[in-house]
């Protein structure tokens, strides 16, 4: 028994010797968590008095499906210097600020196709009658009489 106790002890001072040698980090990951939560938090209480927040929330949310720009160095073909490049869905781009408007253009067309998709499905003739009334009436096939009734 005493063994035992001795080597619980000794694992208790390995993790509280651990936790003092990665404070730094454990406790800045969890500042970060709650920098994160209270931005989040923050820009909801500003949506609800914009207007303009539902189409930045679909920006950033395309935002999120788009490739990120990446950047190599490869040889110049003229010089063969090594230079770095900016590669987006496939084409090469000499600086970044291009790569980015190239970026930009693409995550606000997913956007707009987001804006058409919706306009497509609530303006539509029958989408309308849907979200405005006029709902189709529900009907049970089932009581439905299926024998029909002798001719005169």
């Amino acid at each position: 028994m005493p063994l035992q106790n001795l080597f619980w002890l000794a694992i208790i001072f390995a993790v509280v010797a651990l936790f003092l040698a990665f404070r730094d980090r454990i406790v800045g990951a969890f500042q970060r968590f709650e920098a994160r939560n209270a931005a989040r938090r923050a820009e909801e209480a500003r949506a609800l008095f914009d207007r303009f927040a539902h189409y930045r929330q679909t920006v950033a949310l395309a935002e999120e499906q788009v490739e990120e720009i990446t950047k190599f160095r490869t040889k110049d073909a003229r010089t063969g210097e090594p230079i770095e490049r900016y590669i987006f869905l496939g084409a090469q781009y000499a600086t970044r600020r291009e790569a980015e408007a190239a970026r930009h253009e693409v995550v606000i067309e997913k956007a707009r196709e987001f804006y058409l998709e919706l306009d497509k499905m609530y303006l539509s003739r029958r989408g309308w009658r849907e979200a405005h009334g006029e709902p189709k009436a529900l009907t049970d096939d089932s009581k439905r009489e299926t024998v029909k009734p002798p001719r005169p």
